[in-house]
């Protein structure tokens, strides 16, 4: 089985049903069954070949639902741009894939010159802007489904994250690692198939957790409601007056709905399902949206290296968590449908109940592999005999619940987003002037943490922060940006000589000035 035949067959069995309601208007299954197919049959009118790369640039709208599809549809393998990256991020990736087309929104043509100049012919635009426009493809295009049948463990997709270094590395997804995920959603996530009666939101972006969401809606031939951007209010008035039944949304996100008055349960209580995920959610924040939400609160750990879900806390837990057992709360669950997890040593022994070691997990989740690996020396998380380490410290209870105590690698995670500091400590050590850096992550109760860097400087010379911010901007997406710098005289080190980041962070996170 591959997603273009499963998509195939919903768009036909659910013709008459809202498929997606968004920015760009209101379709029916048949109508996106349609576009999805003549968009396939377009993209390889255009000479690409199965397992072709194509680079996927746009915000929430239809038409990134459409694209999707479309390219799983006819063999290609999507790697889709996080828009919120540095142009310089995206031509890394397109060097790194070899993509041979890209498909992006007209309001990035600006920021996309550079990355268009290599792939003449072979670039689609959605709106009014250079290369070949996106509708006429459409229309020009052939009815029907493309030919043939895709092997299960053809790629998909590849999706980028930055690696301990810093250099983005693409995770390389099957059609039968994606429909894993489908599976795992809707039995462990979701917990029930939707119906008819059921609207999904992407309040957030849907490169992020929302996209998860994409095909277990769409194969149960359930509604999906797009918003353009994150908006709280949308996001209030989508439940309470568009039937809004299920929706994710990182931790951060929560806060925000949160802090809103009107958000109650009598606004909300056509919420069945309100999943997070991202990043972990203090406990007071989970009783406050299971009191002034919803009750069904689900939370999913995953990787990009291993679709979500991979472990589960699902609404039963959540209650008991508000309960008898407070512990639960500050759980990852247990696994999912399909999926094994271990927490093991140095050596790949297992711990014991209650011990703590690194996080290993196998099933059809788990990636292929990095692309290009056997060039890379960055990889950091592997995947040996099956079994993804994914470079994350927890301990598993005799229950098979699991707890995430730190990362191995120091990742930050502010907002839900990963943000890798060696990245960050590489662009301020480029400011002349600058003699040692080093960011870390430092507890926020908006964003989860928030990027901290403290900073000093040769001898002698003299650095203004401001021309190290401004570097900042010019080098680094706006999300990695240090939202404090620190100017020390000198770092704690540990036995080795390296910077002790733990004590780093304890140390800044008890500053004032």
């Amino acid at each position: 089985m591959d997603v273009g035949r499963v998509i195939a067959r919903a768009t036909r069995r659910f013709a008459a049903r809202t498929a997606l309601d968004g920015p760009q208007g209101r379709q029916s299954f048949g109508q996106l069954g349609d576009r999805v197919a003549r968009l396939a049959n377009g993209l390889r009118g255009l000479g690409l070949a199965a397992g072709d790369r194509v680079l996927d640039l746009q915000t929430n709208q239809n038409t990134y639902v459409e694209t999707d599809l479309a390219l799983a549809a006819a063999g290609l393998v999507r790697v889709a741009l996080n828009y919120r990256l540095h142009p310089r991020d995206w031509e890394h990736i397109a060097e790194d894939c070899g993509a041979t087309a890209l498909i992006y929104d007209a309001r990035f043509a600006e920021s996309t010159e550079a990355l268009r100049s290599g792939l003449a012919g072979r670039v689609v635009v959605i709106g009014d802007g250079p290369g070949i426009r996106y509708e006429r493809l459409i229309s020009d295009a052939a009815t029907g489904w493309p030919s043939g049948v895709l092997d299960a463990d053809a790629l998909v997709s590849l999706n980028y994250s930055s690696g301990t270094t810093g250099r983005p590395k693409g995770a390389q997804r099957t059609h039968r690692n994606r429909l894993a995920s489908v599976v795992n959603m809707t039995s462990d996530v979701l917990g029930v198939i939707p119906g008819s009666a059921d609207t999904y939101l992407h309040a957030g972006p849907i490169t992020h957790t929302s996209g998860l969401f994409v095909l277990p809606f769409l194969v149960a031939g359930a509604a999906q409601l797009i918003l353009p951007q994150w908006d709280p209010g949308a996001v209030l008035d989508a439940v309470s007056r568009r039937g809004v039944t299920h929706t994710a949304l990182v931790p951060t996100m929560i806060a925000r709905l949160l802090a809103m008055p009107e958000c109650d349960r009598k606004t909300m209580r056509g919420l069945k399902m309100l999943g997070y995920a991202g990043a972990p959610m203090p406990p007071e924040q989970i009783r406050q949206a299971f009191e002034r939400i919803t009750p069904n609160l689900v939370q999913y750990y995953g990787l990009v290296e291993a679709i979500p879900p991979v472990t589960v806390l699902d609404a039963a837990d959540h209650a008991a968590g508000l309960g008898k057992q407070p512990e639960l709360l500050t759980s990852a669950g247990r696994p999912a449908f399909g999926v094994e997890v271990r927490v093991v040593d140095e050596d790949g022994v297992d711990v014991a109940a209650g011990g703590i070691g690194e996080v290993i997990t196998r099933g059809e989740h788990v990636m292929r592999g990095y692309w290009q690996s056997g060039r890379r020396t960055d990889l950091g998380k592997s995947v040996r005999e099956g079994w993804l380490h994914t470079g994350d410290l927890g301990r598993l209870d005799e229950a098979e619940r699991l707890w995430l105590v730190d990362r191995k690698g120091d990742m930050i995670i502010s907002g839900g987003y990963n943000i890798y500091p060696r990245e960050v400590e590489d662009v301020l050590a480029e400011v002349p002037g600058v003699h040692e850096v080093a960011v870390v992550g430092i507890a926020d109760p908006d964003w989860g943490q928030r990027v901290v860097a403290a900073y000093s400087v040769h001898s002698g010379a003299s650095v203004d922060e401001d021309v190290l911010l401004a570097h900042c901007r010019e080098r680094l997406a706006a999300y990695k940006k240090p939202k404090e710098l620190h100017r020390v005289s000198g770092f704690p080190l540990n036995s080795t000589g390296k910077i002790a980041k733990q004590v780093l962070r304890q140390t800044l996170g008890e500053r004032k000035d």
